[in-house]
């Protein structure tokens, strides 16, 4: 029992101690993990020189912490996987995508050459064979990102820079750890094979590894959904995949766990933000932040005490060897850089990436707790010979402190000497601009709060004066607003715009608004959207948005299952996720074109925020145009979709008003519970997918017409056997002006477009109606062209099959004349009807 509770003193002094060094890492403007580093060694050096038995508390500490049994097994399993999946978890996705093949190029690529160019480096100097210099390569490869972010961070550097760098630390763990698992195993002989098998046998690794993190990822995603609302279930949800993840692939797939456990948590960043409750989501990365922290710091703790018992007998032929090693890593990272890099530009495949920032990449470079746990994977492994143990710890811990005491606390002044904490023109415009848009409001604020509080007149008007002089200031700074054009603007104001709508798009889900399937798909468009911007400005904005809203290839196979075989659930799926989509870009838009007027027009200027509105107005017209298409095509069942959605946002009030109630203690927590189980019920019978009745009667559409309206019925139904069918594709022209007419047509499903002249708008026609009835009385060309909206099913009426079954019925004939006589009329001939008589 005193074992424990010692070695619990010790993990709970380590986890205190960490607890300071946070502070006292921002107050000398110091790398956290330099910080750490140092600690550690200064704490391993003073366990050598004052632990022994004695029975105090600070001793017990420091005794606990020379017993504490710690082996790279632990690390590599516990640690670990927990600080892979926080870093992964926090990478923007669609920013790493974007950079995907320099990221690439630096994880992988950059590996293998920093590990061949010092293993072959370090075997000149010292009669170790290739395998063991190559297995140092292989260890020090891997970057420890910590460092570095934080700086960025701090200064403010280029958001590019950052993905770079995290995105390349991310997956240079795993390309390095499998590299170094190989050449593990070829040293200590458990491996047979030449370099083409070992090269088989990474690449099964790595892709083994994505697979399986891939499908850990998605299945964790499907099973949180039953979770929802219960943040503790679906946190641990994923805390469990971190683990699952690495041992599968680890210990059962034979692949890499390191790829796996990064390629889940990337899933679950890109998918999850849906699958995962919004209340959840922000706790959940606040959780992920925190083990994330736990995790690098007693890694970084439990191996930097080992150095001074590491470092003991190392001389100045080991210094050497390590200044050997700096320099052909950082030889090696530089070819990859100003070599390998501009070829992907070159080729295409990359943005230009300038030289300040591959300077950066170069001298920020850091290794860290990966590398030592590696090394300490070395020193622990019997197989490995004793002096290659002693060789690569040392050579290891030299190197690993030299970058981060050397590159670690010079990269800040380095960042600022290349100005990369410094705002370029555009960006510096519009700080000035929207420090002048918020200095203003603040000033009004500041006037409004001192009446309130009934401050003295001076004193308001001293605090006034200080805003005022602030505005002066920043007049004064903006000269270098007339570098930013007003296709900039425009620009700008683009990307402001498809941000603020991805927002606006998960606000709507998390208020319940929005599906999560709508989510995903209107995320993933907002992704598109912005590459579109990025790379076309004003034009790709255009142009993206009708081949969203045009139907889609599952759209017209779902329409055809439907007509063919009568199969109804899966087009009801897509008209319902259609209508949800075209719903919550519609009400988006709207939002946008507040925010055009009310922000974005002090910000970008009022000439900016019109041609931004102007670009909102069109997209609007086209969404609502489709919208209005897909109500006259399906129009009961447009009510019902309709009803759906507006049930739910009902539902959603309600229990924003029971959660109000019981805040205000109006209502118990077992009535909130009540209630809310009773939402929740009702909520499952909403969620089911409406039935699709497109059924129509045919006989029902001839009555309909106006010429028809008072024929007996077996007169109607003769009429109707003699219709025929006829499919119209979305954008064809059914009816042109010019033409002569021999038949009328019943708009059986779908949604048609009359082309009137004259008339500023077209006429528009749904399901039900009907068009060119004047055709079967007079043989006229036709007014106007009448186009498909959409998939349309028409029923045909020949003219040459009306005029035989008219000279059969003597009545029907005079009634036919009497009707016609009245339509001639003109103020009883609809628009619709006479252009396309």
């Amino acid at each position: 029992m005193h074992d424990i509770v010692i070695q619990v003193l010790g993990v709970a002094g380590l986890l205190m101690l960490v607890s300071f060094l946070p502070p006292l890492a921002a107050r000398f403007q110091m790398p956290y993990t330099v910080l750490l580093a140092g600690v550690g060694v200064a704490l391993g050096a003073v366990i050598q020189t004052f632990a022994g038995p004695t029975n105090d508390p600070f001793h017990d500490f420091l005794n606990s912490l020379a017993e504490l049994n710690i082996s790279s097994d632990v690390l590599l399993h516990i640690f670990l996987p927990i600080l892979l999946f926080e870093s992964a978890l926090a990478v923007d996705v669609r920013r790493l995508f974007d950079d995907l093949w320099p990221i690439l190029l630096m994880a992988v690529v950059a590996v293998f050459v920093c590990t061949f160019a010092v293993g072959y480096a370090v075997s000149l100097f010292t009669p170790l064979g290739l395998v063991a210099c190559l297995l140092l390569g292989a260890i020090v490869a891997s970057t420890d990102p910590a460092a570095v972010i934080s700086i960025f961070r701090d200064l403010g550097a280029p958001r590019r820079l950052t993905t770079l760098v995290e995105g390349e630390s991310l997956l240079n763990d795993a390309a390095a750890i499998a590299l170094f698992t190989l050449l593990l195993e070829m040293l200590t002989r458990t491996s047979h094979g030449g370099v083409a098998a070992a090269s088989l046998d990474f690449l099964r690794d790595f892709i083994g590894g994505v697979v399986t993190g891939y499908i850990c990822g998605r299945i964790v995603c499907m099973l949180v959904e039953p979770m929802r609302n219960q943040p503790m279930a679906e946190i641990t949800l994923t805390v469990a995949l971190a683990y699952l993840s690495y041992v599968i692939a680890e210990h059962y797939v034979g692949s890499s766990g390191v790829v796996a456990v990064v390629t889940s948590a990337l899933v679950v960043g890109s998918v999850g933000k849906t699958r995962i409750s919004p209340a959840t989501w922000g706790a959940m990365e606040h959780v992920w932040q925190q083990l994330g922290f736990w995790a690098n710091s007693l890694i970084f703790l439990l191996t930097a005490i080992l150095v001074p018992r590491l470092m003991a007998d190392a001389g100045w032929a080991e210094v050497g060897l390590v200044l050997v090693v700096v320099a052909a890593a950082t030889a090696a990272r530089a070819v990859v850089l100003f070599g390998l890099l501009p070829v992907l530009s070159w080729a295409g495949l990359a943005q230009k990436v300038s030289n300040s920032y591959k300077t950066v990449m170069l001298w920020g470079g850091l290794r860290g707790a990966v590398s030592l746990t590696l090394a300490l994977a070395v020193t622990e492994n019997f197989r490995v010979p004793d002096p290659v143990q002693s060789f690569v710890a040392v050579m290891v811990t030299g190197f690993v402190f030299v970058t981060l005491f050397v590159n670690g606390t010079t990269l800040r002044w380095l960042i600022r000497v290349l100005k990369l904490d410094e705002l370029t023109p555009v960006e510096r415009a519009m700080r000035n601009r929207a420090l002048a848009l918020s200095t203003d409001s603040i000033r009004d604020r500041v006037a409004a709060v001192a009446q309130t509080y009934e401050v003295d007149g001076a004193v308001k008007d001293v605090m006034i004066s200080r805003y005022e002089e602030r505005l002066k200031k920043i007049d004064q700074d903006s000269g270098d607003e007339a570098k930013l054009t007003d296709e900039d603007r425009v620009t700008i104001g683009l990307v402001i715009l498809v941000n603020r709508e991805e927002e606006l798009y998960y606000a709507h889900f998390s208020e319940g608004m929005v599906s999560r399937a709508v989510m995903e798909l209107l995320a993933g468009r907002s992704g598109r959207l912005l590459d579109a911007v990025k790379a076309q400005g004003r034009n790709g904005y255009r142009a993206f948005e009708e081949p969203f809203i045009a139907v889609s290839p599952w759209m017209r196979g779902a329409s055809w299952l439907q007509r063919r075989f009568g199969i109804h659930r899966p087009l009801a799926r897509r008209l319902s996720m259609r209508f949800e989509v075209l719903v919550a870009v519609r009400t988006v838009l709207r939002e946008l074109l507040a925010f055009t007027r009310d922000r974005l027009a002090r910000v970008l200027g009022q000439e900016v925020a019109f041609e931004l509105e102007g670009l909102l107005v069109g997209r609007l017209g086209i969404v609502e145009q489709a919208l209005s298409a897909l109500k006259l095509q399906y129009p009961d069942y447009a009510v019902v979709l309709q009803s759906r959605y507006v049930g739910r946002a009902a539902l959603r009030l309600e229990q924003a008003d029971y959660r109000t109630l019981y805040a205000e203690s109006i209502i118990s927590q077992e009535v909130l519970t009540d209630l809310e189980r009773d939402l929740e019920q009702r909520r499952r019978v909403l969620e089911r997918l409406p039935k699709l009745d497109v059924r129509f009667d045919v006989a029902d559409l001839v009555r309909r017409v106006p010429l028809f309206a008072d024929l007996p019925a077996e007169r109607v139904t003769t009429i109707a056997t003699l219709l025929r069918a006829q499919l119209a594709l979305p954008g064809e022209t059914i009816v042109r002006k010019g033409e002569r007419g021999d038949a009328m047509f019943f708009i059986a499903s779908g949604a048609v477009e009359v082309l009137v002249p004259n008339l500023a708008e077209p006429v528009k026609l749904g399901t039900g109606d009907f068009f060119g009835e004047m055709a079967l009385l007079t043989r006229q060309r036709r007014n106007a062209d009448v186009r498909a909206l959409g998939y349309c099913q028409l029923l045909v009426l020949d003219e040459k099959d009306f005029r035989r079954l008219v000279q059969k019925d003597a009545d029907l004939r005079s009634h036919i004349q009497a009707v016609a006589e009245a339509r001639r009329q003109p103020t009883q001939s609809s628009p619709a009807a006479s252009a396309v008589s």
